[in-house]
C-alpha cells in the first residue's frame, strides 16, 4: 500500500495549512493510499549546526522525523508564507532530515518520494509566493513536486468554528490534490 506524510510547516495552534493539509490527506486515502498526519510541533528540534551534530549527533527527534520521511512514499506538506518564503522551523526540520546516517543513502528520506504542495493565508495571494521556494527546495533534494500545487487565499473565511475547511469548492481542490500525489506515488512506488 502506497504510504503518504502528510504535515504542515506550522506549529500554530488553529494553523491555517494544518487545516488545509488535513484535507488533501482525506483525498488521498480515498485514492487508498496509507496516510499519516503529523504535527510538527511533536518533533521540535535544535536549529541545525554541523558542530553539535558533529559532537552530539543527529537528535532524537530529529531522527524520528527523517524515519517518518524516508518509511513514506510520498508527502502532502502545507506552508506558511513568511516574508516570501517557507518558515525557519520547517526548514531546519527539513535539514536535520537530509543528514546522513550511518548505513543511509544520501538525501535517502527526499530522494524518490513525490510531493504535493499547498499553502493557504488570510491574505489575497493564499501564500503562492511560498510555493516558488518550496518547490525548489524539494526537487533539489531529490523530491518529484507535482505541478499541481493548491494556494487558498483567504482561508479564514472558509473554515468552520471548530478550524475546518467547509467551503466545498476548496474540499475538492484539495482533495484532488491529496489523490494525485497517492496515484503517482503509488505508480512510481509499484
Amino acid at each position: 500500500m502506497t504510504k503518504i506524510l502528510a504535515f504542515a510547516g506550522s506549529t500554530r495552534k488553529g494553523s491555517y495549512n494544518h487545516a488545509i493539509v488535513k484535507v488533501a490527506a482525506e483525498g488521498a486515502r480515498e485514492a487508498g493510499a496509507e496516510v499519516t498526519v503529523i504535527d510538527l510541533a511533536d518533533y521540535q528540534m535544535p536549529l541545525f549546526n554541523e558542530d553539535e551534530e558533529a559532537e552530539f549527533g543527529i537528535p532524537e527527534k530529529a531522527q524520528a522525523f527523517k524515519a517518518l520521511l524516508m518509511s513514506h512514499d510520498g508527502f502532502l506538506i502545507a506552508s506558511p508564507e513568511y516574508n516570501s518564503s517557507y518558515p525557519a522551523l520547517f526548514k531546519n526540520a527539513i535539514d536535520w532530515a537530509s543528514r546522513m546516517s550511518e548505513g543511509e543513502k544520501p538525501l535517502q528520506a527526499y530522494r524518490g518520494k513525490v510531493a504535493g504542495i499547498m499553502a493557504a493565508s488570510a491574505g489575497g495571494l493564499g501564500g503562492m509566493r511560498v510555493l516558488v521556494v518550496l518547490r525548489m527546495l524539494l526537487e533539489n533534494l531529490g523530491t518529484m513536486v507535482l505541478p499541481n500545487q493548491k494556494a487558498i487565499a483567504k482561508v479564514n473565511t472558509l473554515l468552520n468554528e471548530a478550524g475546518e475547511v467547509e467551503d466545498e469548492k476548496t474540499i475538492k481542490q484539495l482533495k484532488n490534490l491529496g489523490r494525485e500525489t497517492a496515484e503517482l506515488a503509488s505508480k512510481l512506488h509499484s
